[in-house]
C-alpha cells in the first residue's frame, strides 16, 4: 500500500501536526448567573458545578477567569417574582441590580468583554421572551420593550447585546435605538436560529423562567426545520446584527455549518444547560469519561463553524489548558 493514512496518527506529536481544528480559550464566552446580594452562591441542582452568584462572588469568579485567558462573559440576573411583571419594567430600572452590576464589572475589569440577554423573560410575570395578551405573545409591542431594554444596557456598559426572544424586526430595531442614541459601537449577537428545545430545561431552574403558560413555539424554531434558519440568518444580517447564533449546539450542528457555509458574519453557537447537564450526570455516574465527552463535544462544535462557543465548560476548559 502506497498511501497508509494511519503514519500520520502514529505518535501524539504527529497526530498534534496534522490536528484540523483546535480549541482555545479564545473561543469562548463564559455564561455566568448573577443574584442580588453579598457573598451568595447557590448551587444550580441540575448544573453541577454552575452556581448563581451575588456581584462580589461573580467579580472574584471573572478575576479568575481572566487568568486562565477567558475574556468574554454572558450575563444572565435571577429575579424573584417580587420584582417582575407583565411588561418587564425591572429590565430598564437604572437602580436594578442586573444594571448595576454590569457598570462594575466593566469598570473593574475594563479589558473583559460583556455580554447581556435581551429578552423579556427574567423580568417577566407570564415567563415569556415577549408580551403576552389573551394567551398570545405580542410581537411589535415587545419591540419597544427590548428596545429600552436594551439601551439601558448599553448605558450600563456592555460591550455585546444578545436579542434572545425571537420576535420579528427585533435586531433592526434595536440597531436604531442604540445609533440614535450614540451607541454604536455596541455590538449584537443575535439569537439568529433559536429552537423550541427540550434542552433548556437546566438554565430554566437557574433563572425561574419557566413559562407560566403555554409554550415559545410561536416564536422560537420548529426542529425540524433546517432551511428556515437562513431566513432568519439573512433578515438578522440586513437588520445589522455583528454576530449570528445557533442555539442549542450539540443537536444543530449542521445548522451551523449551514450558516457557516452561508454567512460572512462570524457564527456563534450556544452549548446549552441541557448539553452540559447531560455530560456531568452520566460522568457522575461513571457512564462515561467527563473530561473527554467535553472536549469532544466542544470540537465539533468549533468543527461545525462555529467562530465562538457558548458554554458552561468554559472555565473548566480553561483550568484543564493551564494544567496541561
Amino acid at each position: 500500500m502506497l498511501r497508509r493514512p494511519r503514519r500520520n496518527r502514529k505518535s501524539q506529536g504527529i497526530r498534534d501536526m496534522v490536528e484540523e481544528t483546535r480549541l482555545s480559550v479564545k473561543d469562548f464566552i463564559f455564561p455566568l448567573f448573577l443574584i442580588d446580594g453579598i457573598n451568595q452562591k447557590v448551587e444550580v441542582a441540575s448544573m453541577p458545578g454552575i452556581f448563581r452568584l451575588s456581584l462580589d462572588l461573580m467579580l472574584k469568579e471573572i478575576e479568575e477567569c481572566l487568568t486562565l485567558g477567558i475574556k468574554a462573559f454572558d450575563i444572565f440576573p435571577a429575579y424573584p417574582e417580587t420584582k417582575k411583571d407583565k411588561f418587564a419594567t425591572e429590565s430598564y430600572n437604572p437602580d436594578t441590580f442586573y444594571l448595576k452590576a454590569i457598570q462594575k464589572i466593566k469598570t473593574t475589569f475594563p479589558e473583559a468583554v460583556v455580554m447581556t440577554d435581551v429578552a423579556m423573560d427574567p423580568y417577566s410575570s407570564d415567563g415569556h421572551d415577549g408580551l403576552v395578551h389573551d394567551g398570545k405573545i405580542l410581537n411589535d409591542e415587545t419591540l419597544e420593550i427590548l428596545g429600552k431594554m436594551s439601551l439601558a444596557q448599553a448605558q450600563a456598559g456592555a460591550d455585546i447585546l444578545g436579542p434572545s426572544d425571537m420576535m420579528d424586526g427585533r435586531v433592526g430595531y434595536i440597531r436604531s435605538i442604540l445609533d440614535e442614541h450614540g451607541y454604536t459601537d455596541v455590538s449584537i449577537m443575535s439569537y439568529t436560529a433559536k429552537y423550541a428545545s427540550a434542552f433548556y430545561g437546566p438554565f430554566r431552574d437557574a433563572l425561574d423562567s419557566a413559562p407560566k403558560m403555554g409554550d415559545k413555539k410561536t416564536y422560537q424554531m420548529d426542529p425540524a426545520n433546517y432551511y428556515e434558519a437562513l431566513i432568519e440568518a439573512d433578515l438578522d444580517t440586513e437588520e445589522g446584527a455583528d454576530f449570528l447564533m445557533v442555539k442549542p449546539a450539540l443537536a444543530y450542528l449542521d445548522v451551523i455549518r449551514l450558516l457557516k457555509d452561508n454567512s460572512n458574519l462570524p457564527i456563534a453557537a450556544y452549548n446549552v444547560s441541557g448539553e452540559y447537564a447531560m455530560i456531568k450526570a452520566s460522568a457522575q455516574r461513571g457512564w462515561l469519561d467527563g473530561e473527554r465527552a467535553m472536549l469532544e463535544s466542544l470540537l465539533s462544535i468549533k468543527r461545525a463553524g462555529a467562530k465562538v462557543i457558548l458554554s458552561y465548560f468554559a472555565k473548566e476548559f480553561g483550568l484543564l489548558e493551564k494544567n496541561r
